[in-house]
Formats: C-alpha cells, structure tokens, sequence
C-alpha cells in the first residue's frame, strides 16, 4: 500500500449504478486514478463466478495503485483474494455478517477490517475489542442507498475519537455535506453516489478531495 488509507474519500461500488462489467471496471480504474483513500467492492448478489471476476480484477486495479480494496460482508471473498493480492485486501463487515475477531483470524493482522457501528458506541467499543482497525457511523444525511437506516447525529464522530480509530462517516455524503462531517470528526468519508453517479468518477473523487483540504490527502 501507498500512502495513508486512515483519512480521506471511501469509495464504494453499486450494482445498481455499475450493473456489468464494462462500466464497473471503467468506473473503478477512473476513481482509482485520483487516489482516493479506500475503495469498497459491494455486491449483494448471490453470483459466486460474477463476484470472484470483479473482486479479482478490482484488486488488480487497486493493487497497482496502492489503494486498498475493501469487500463488503463477504470474509470467505477476502481471503481468496488475499491469498494474491496479501494486505491490499480488507474486509468490511456489518452487524451480521460475521465475526470481526474470525475475520482477523483468517485474513492475518495486517488486513484492514472495518465495523459497522450504526449510531452506537457500544457496537464501536465491541469492535475495537474484536480488532478492528476502523468503525463505520451513519446514516448521518438522507441516503438513496439506505434510506431506511436508522440516522445518527454528527456529535457521535467526536464522541467515538476515544476509541483512538479512524472514524468513518457514510450516508448521503456529496461534496456539500462531506466538510460538516469531517468537521465533527470524521476521518474517511465514505460514498456511493457522489463518486460513482458521477459522470467522471475521477472528477468526482478529485472535487471531493478539494472540499476537504488536507484531509483528504493521503
């Protein structure tokens, strides 16, 4: 990895924006030219052989670039791909979708693991526990990937700088309301849309390192 990956723009991948091949690749490659801190492969589909081709090909990309790649919910995924790629390789996982401290276990210590927190501090004290190296906050604005997610006020990213881990604010991110998060603490901020509903991702991710300053240089 180059870099520091602990602050910054999280990328995260959609199916729904980024429904084949061609355009996630295309998309991908594009954001990852601008260096943002992290970038998430999500993909809620039970195709085995569509997510194994994507995940590979995105941790080639990701790779080559120094960006870590990060899979959503899937540990069995991570390791496999970290079998190739070694530390590049994290996973993210949500509050049932395994256990963080066997996800260490199988992925080793140098893999990046980041925890859904909601808008709980109990949640983040468990997973600090467990080993993670990351806790997730939100929703904080009004989602369009999770509009049914329970909110969360920006108070809990400074009341979460205890834990001594990177904070991570996600839900309804853009370039307007990434700079209120950051500001109430939020070390990485993680979209979907304001990246990859972009025409050009990587303008995208380079307008939103802009908004942040130095924040979002890594």
């Amino acid at each position: 990895m180059t870099g520091d990956w602990t602050r910054g723009i999280y990328a995260i991948t959609d199916a729904t924006l980024l429904p084949d091949d061609e355009r996630l690749f295309a998309a991908c490659e594009r954001a990852l030219s601008a260096g943002p801190a992290l970038l998430q492969y999500r993909d809620k589909s039970t195709d085995a052989d569509k997510r194994w081709r994507q995940a590979v090909t995105l941790a080639g990309y990701c790779h080559d670039t120094g960006v870590p790649l990060i899979v959503n919910d899937d540990i069995a995924l991570a390791v496999r791909l970290g079998a190739r790629f070694g530390s590049t390789i994290g996973v993210h996982l949500g509050q049932q979708d395994g256990a963080l401290d066997a996800a260490r276990e199988a992925l080793g210590p140098s893999a990046i693991i980041g925890a859904t927190c909601h808008a709980r501090l109990d949640l983040a004290e468990r997973a600090v526990a467990e080993g993670a190296n990351y806790l997730a906050f939100g929703r904080f604005f009004t989602s369009r990937t999770k509009p049914e997610a329970p909110p969360a006020p920006l108070t809990l990213l400074g009341e979460a700088a205890r834990f001594g881990l990177p904070r991570v604010a996600i839900g309804g991110l853009d370039v307007h309301t990434m700079r209120l998060a950051h500001e109430a603490g939020a070390d990485l901020l993680a979209t979907v849309h304001a990246v990859f509903g972009a025409d050009d991702p990587a303008v995208a991710v380079r307008g939103l390192q802009a908004s942040l300053g130095d924040a979002a240089r890594h």
